[in-house]
């Protein structure tokens, strides 16, 4: 292992990808402090310094514990009104519906709950809505039918803090709602008979960066609570509400809040339930996704998440909650097959609209003759299936590295949209802004994601509005995207060993970023191009190491062509550690994310 600089990583200040490299830490005596107390190789110690970890709290960060970072559900506004009549809903026998967006987080947050009140002795009627012929959100017709049904209550989940109108008229015909979500709201509240979301602007709670499924974990334990005190337990057994944080884990990775704190704690938790395979339908996903040795949060946000998003973006809405909620080993394995299926079907409708998105936005870009990208990217169509928008903004984000919207229009004039976003830009604020000037039906969502309805003829205008209140934060973001690396490895240096070690300071994702790695001076003795544009390499190091690597998406990239090009010479090569299991091995692999021809990087 080498020694790393602060600033001006190995002096490289434009990659292959027009990044300059900066070391992530500011102060090696940080790191060296750590090496020290906690008995770790300094490239350990650097990779916590560099998140902010003092080394008076390394034990504690390096075992997240629910006992230590669990703060009393009360806390959260409405969360003990809420719980009190949802407690007194089961004792009564009152007949309840949860109702559920169609996305991983909305699905889990329905799963967990209903596995809840069964375990209470309470059934829990599921709905989630079709997202083509609903749309997101709480509608009043869906509502009204549930209420015919003989339905007492109704929580939503992942949804209802901007359903004023359909929350309405649900309570007009009696039939009071609980709303439990984590989107930013405006100061108007829906008339719900309780609103728990910790995005609120009344609330104090502090825990704004949890998933629908973190908050939804935490009413579980206050209405669990709530139960416990009235004595409901007396006659039957109290539940284990740890045996369902691997449905926490599924949902916070997969809708990219930040993994800091009491999230961090859910998903490392969690992680540990789900390799018991006790849910079978998520085993049942496991083993059709190919899913080996103990799931991390790559398996969760690559490999499962989008399985179970397949219902709801291309066929049934239902499907993913009805696999996370099932006792029957064969309905299990049916429904995950079918899943399967869906995630192919939805790849390839993805890969036509993606396609159809980039040459419409590059000549867009082309005939504006601009010198820099606008503050944000917009792409739209006809007969786009809306399922697919949001993974299609999230590959413009990564091409273009702005916040990017793309919007499918039915044939009246009328746009689903789905946005996301950087680090640094308040997406959902600023859709949340544009819903209150009048330019949107709908809309709404979290800082890094967001959705909205608007009327075809308002588009030219809400671009506008949006490229306006987004160029600040764009700008300071753009400025910020140097690659911020960890260290140095050396090809031997990288080792089975050390990606073992590194895992302690995880789970990494959003806001907790994972470790990446400068390679030095390497060269590339084999490249190949598979699978769909990714570039396969084996690097060989000035010590004799070698390591294989690969990067995805490359191969027509500037990126791509450099570790291509059998006459760049020595690289200096920068990514990420992953574990190479294949056939039983257990070895490492570099995924590429820059490199730079050491001609190219000063001396």
């Amino acid at each position: 292992m080498l020694a790393a600089p602060t600033r001006a990583f190995l002096g490289v200040e434009r990659s292959a990808t027009g990044r300059a490299w900066l070391s992530r830490l500011a102060d090696d005596r940080l790191a060296l402090a750590i090496a020290q107390r906690e008995g770790l190789p300094e490239i350990v110690a650097r990779v916590l310094a560099g998140r902010g970890v003092a080394p008076e709290d390394c034990a504690a960060y390096l075992a997240p514990s629910l006992k230590t970072l669990m703060p009393d559900p009360r806390v959260v506004t409405d969360m003990e009104k809420a719980a009190t009549r949802v407690a007194q809903a089961i004792m009564a026998g009152e007949k309840i519906a949860v109702f559920g967006d169609y996305d991983v987080d909305g699905a889990t947050s329905s799963a967990l709950l209903q596995r809840f009140f069964r375990a209470a002795g309470s059934e829990l009627r599921i709905y989630i809505p079709d997202r083509i012929r609903e749309g997101y959100g709480p509608n009043a017709p869906a509502l009204l039918r549930l209420k015919d049904e003989g339905i007492d209550l109704v929580i939503t989940v992942d949804c209802g803090t901007m359903a004023h109108k359909a929350l309405g008229l649900a309570a007009d015909a009696g039939l009071p709602s609980i709303v439990v979500d984590h989107h930013q709201a405006e100061p108007a509240l829906p008339p719900a008979y309780a609103l728990v979301n910790p995005n609120r602007l009344d609330d104090e709670s502090g825990l704004g960066q949890l998933a629908a499924v973190g908050v939804a974990f935490l009413f579980v334990v206050a209405t669990n609570r709530a139960l416990r005190e009235a004595g409901w337990y007396a006659t039957r057994p109290e539940p284990d509400l740890m045996q369902w944080l691997d449905l926490v884990a599924l949902g916070t990775i997969c809708d990219v809040v930040p993994l800091l704190g009491l999230n961090r704690a859910f998903v490392a938790q969690g992680l540990r339930v789900m390799a018991r395979r006790q849910n079978i339908g998520l085993a049942a996903l496991g083993d059709v996704a190919r899913l080996n040795g103990a799931p991390v949060p790559y398996h969760c946000g690559f490999l499962l998440g989008p399985r179970v998003n397949a219902g709801g973006r291309v066929g049934k809405a239902d499907l993913g909650a009805r696999l996370l909620t099932t006792e029957d080993v064969e309905e299990a394995r049916a429904i995950a097959e079918e899943l399967n299926v869906m995630n192919g079907e939805r790849q390839a409708i993805e890969a036509q609209v993606l396609e159809e998105a980039l040459t419409q936005v590059d000549e867009r870009l082309s005939a504006a003759r601009a010198n820099t990208l606008p503050p944000i990217i917009i792409a739209s169509g006809h007969g786009w299936h809306p399922g697919v928008i949001g993974i299609v903004a999230s590959r413009l984000k990564d091409k273009y590295e702005r916040p990017s919207l793309v919007l499918a229009f039915d044939g009246k004039g009328e746009g689903k949209g789905s946005g996301r976003s950087l680090t640094g830009v308040d997406l959902g604020r600023a859709v949340t802004a544009a819903l209150e000037a009048g330019l949107l039906v709908n809309g709404g969502g979290h800082a890094m994601a967001a959705g909205l309805t608007l009327r075809e003829d308002n588009l030219e205008a809400l671009e506008a509005f949006l490229a306006k209140r987004l160029a600040d934060d764009v700008s300071a973001a753009s400025e910020a995207r140097a690659l911020k690396l960890d260290g140095a490895l050396s090809a031997r240096g990288a080792t089975r060993e050390l990606y073992e070690l590194l895992q302690q300071a995880g789970p990494y994702g959003a806001g907790n970023a994972e470790p990446r790695f400068a390679v030095p001076s390497v060269r590339v003795v084999k490249a190949d191009i598979v699978g769909k544009d990714h570039v396969r390499v084996i690097l060989s190091g000035e010590d004799g190491g070698r390591i294989k690597a690969i990067a995805f998406r490359a191969a027509t990239t500037p990126l791509g062509a450099v570790l291509m090009d059998k006459g760049s010479g020595l690289l200096h090569v920068a990514g990420r550690l992953s574990a190479d299991d294949w056939q039983g091995r257990r070895a490492v692999q570099l995924t590429i994310e820059d490199a730079v021809p050491t001609r190219d990087a000063a001396p």
